[in-house]
């Protein structure tokens, strides 16, 4: 329930919001819910104009620290006089003292678990950081971006010791919600119309696992294929050494869920991984990736990291090999990044920058590669698609994605908005096509809509 006295308050200050979500989708996530919070307020586009202004930044690494800082002196440099700048998230949270000290343009800061108490925040004009990290349960959102799909965050927090990794520093070890807070949330989404969901977490296949659950996916994956209405779903971020053959198979079961597996592993070669601290070796690895490619209609997802302490030209070689070849349809590449409170801040032996960003430059274009490789496999089949909305590209084309695929990350597939012998095809709605061609990375698809 909304406080509606602090709510009060607050509409009389201030009637125009303007939210800035940085970072990942579990970010976006708490962005909604502080938008849940702040409904009185009307939504603009322009921060010029806007009475309060709130940034939800990533701390994770140096690029999304930069990015943060800059959109918090922007958006102060271009603020009216007398309107609220507040700093929430993950940034916020990391650096709590430091930003204090070192950005008075900020009226408020505050963390990682305030986001469903953002009202009272503004009604006070405080900063406030609680010592828990903040879980959706029972708070509502205002999901953004599609009338038919939402993330769904899992837990908070993370029990992996990556040495790369900052973030169980600052959110903490795993938490995770329960099995009936998430179905309640996924059945009040589906209410509203919402049909597509993405579950997501740091590490999801740790699900539970904090209650003392081994399991908890497999769990999820039961529950929420009780919920009517729920036409389509996806898992985010495997962990190597938390997934396992029986979940996988849990998941090929599932006629909901599909084979959709996205598995950072971040590196291939045996020391590298021993070094990154990733609980599975390269036979492992490769074990459950060749496993998940078996499975009908699979889509494989990774993450790689270069650069990392240690890492040799031969390390990174056999890397490179492994992605070209291996078979994977998106490759996302992140160049490492050294953050304090990691035990590879710590590690003596660092790489160049100007080395990173080549071998971040050459695995980058392994990865568009891949990808080119993924969607030429798609042309000439039988494929299910969303329309999403009218394209960039051209006025008679239509902007889709094919069922399983993530919304924005896996990329966009132009469908004609209609032919002589066709209905007029509707937004939100789920068509059978067939994949006719590609364009640059996107996909051509004509619908079959003639029912």
């Amino acid at each position: 329930m909304y406080n509606t006295k602090n709510i009060s308050k607050v509409v009389k200050m201030a009637n125009k919001l303007h939210i800035v979500s940085l970072g990942c989708t579990k970010n976006l996530v708490d962005t909604e819910v502080m938008m849940g919070r702040l409904q009185n307020f009307e939504l603009s586009d322009d921060n010029a104009n806007a009475d309060v202004i709130i940034v939800n930044t990533c701390g994770f690494i140096d690029a999304a620290k930069e990015e943060s800082i800059n959109t918090i002196l922007n958006l102060h440099d271009a603020r009216k006089e007398d309107s609220l700048l507040v700093v929430a998230g993950c940034l916020s949270e990391r650096y709590r003292e430091e930003l204090a000290a070192d950005m008075p343009e900020v009226d408020i800061f505050t963390g990682v678990g305030d986001y469903d108490k953002i009202d009272e925040l503004l009604a006070a004009k405080e900063s406030r950081f609680s010592e828990e990290v903040f879980l959706i349960d029972g708070s509502e959102r205002v999901v953004t971006g599609s009338t038919y799909h939402a993330y769904i965050k899992l837990s908070e927090g993370c029990n992996q010791t990556c040495s790369f990794c900052a973030i169980p520093s600052f959110k903490g070890k795993l938490n995770s919600r329960t099995l009936e807070s998430i179905a309640l949330e996924v059945e009040g989404l589906v209410a509203k119309g919402y049909y597509d969901f993405s579950f997501v977490s740091q590490d999801s296949s740790s699900y539970l696992r904090d209650q003392n659950i081994q399991d908890g996916l497999s769990l999820l994956i039961q529950r929420i294929e009780l919920i009517e209405g729920v036409k389509s779903a996806r898992i985010l971020y495997l962990y190597p050494s938390t997934t396992t053959i029986k979940l996988l198979k849990n998941i090929a079961k599932s006629k909901i869920f599909h084979n959709y597996f996205d598995m950072p592993i971040q590196h291939i070669n045996d020391d590298m991984l021993r070094m990154m601290k990733r609980g599975f070796g390269k036979d492992k690895t490769i074990e459950l990736l060749e496993y998940m490619k078996s499975l009908p209609n699979s889509f494989l997802r990774t993450s790689f990291i270069v650069g990392h302490p240690n890492e040799t030209q031969e390390m990174f070689e056999e890397m490179c090999d492994f992605a070209q070849n291996f078979g994977f349809d998106r490759i996302n590449v992140f160049l490492y990044s050294d953050e304090e409170t990691t035990t590879a801040y710590e590690m003596s032996e660092k790489i160049p920058a100007e080395i990173i960003e080549q071998r971040a430059q050459i695995l980058g274009d392994i990865s568009t590669g891949v990808v080119k490789n993924s969607l030429n496999a798609l042309i000439g089949k039988e494929i299910e698609l969303i329309i999403d909305g009218e394209s960039d590209e051209h006025q008679f084309l239509l902007s889709a994605k094919e069922l399983s695929w993530a919304p924005e990350i896996d990329g966009e597939i132009y469908v004609n908005d209609r032919t002589d012998d066709t209905k007029e095809l509707e937004f939100a709605k789920v068509y059978k096509a067939k994949v006719t061609g590609i364009v640059g990375s996107i996909l051509t698809a004509t619908v079959d809509n003639k029912d």
